[in-house]
């Protein structure tokens, strides 16, 4: 008998973040887009194979569409699908939404990249947020904030 594969399945509701967009940019504001996507993606989500570094968000025609992602198929994915690891995704945000990030990306030089992509009950969610970029200065600021509360944190524990 041959031994079944086993997938390693994502126990909590977070399957991929981007922590390198909180390292090199300022987080202004925050949104939920829902992520169109085929069957062997949700499967290879499910498995927590999603990478969102050096992705951003795009807009064309009055649409958003998540660009640079990468879902790793299964290597049990169907032989009849062509599975594409980096193709850009449809976002589905409101029109108001829509309106809102494309309006600051063109008009006040802000970028639009992906946060966190989680479950939300059966669903993938992707938290997008309006960044604007970090000097070199304003991430050593940072770290140096960071080290301090951390710092702080363990001195007020003793």
């Amino acid at each position: 008998m041959a031994k079944a594969t086993v997938v390693k399945k994502n126990t909590s509701g977070t399957i991929a973040q981007n922590k390198r967009a909180r390292h090199d940019y300022f987080i202004e504001e925050k949104f939920e887009a829902g992520l169109s996507l085929q069957g062997w993606e949700v499967k290879s989500l499910r498995a927590g194979r999603m990478s969102l570094t050096e992705s951003y968000i795009t807009f064309k025609n009055g649409e958003a569409f998540l660009f640079g992602a990468q879902i790793q198929p299964l290597l049990s994915a169907s032989t009849h699908v062509v599975p594409e690891a980096t193709r850009t995704r449809k976002l589905l945000l409101n029109r108001k939404e829509i309106a809102k990030l494309l309006g600051a990306v063109n008009q006040k030089g802000y970028s639009c990249v992906p946060l966190v992509c989680y479950w939300k009950g059966p669903l993938a969610k992707l938290e997008i947020a309006l960044v604007k970029g970090k000097q070199l200065h304003d991430k050593r600021a940072t770290e140096k904030d960071r080290d301090w509360q951390r710092d702080k944190a363990r001195l007020m524990h003793k």
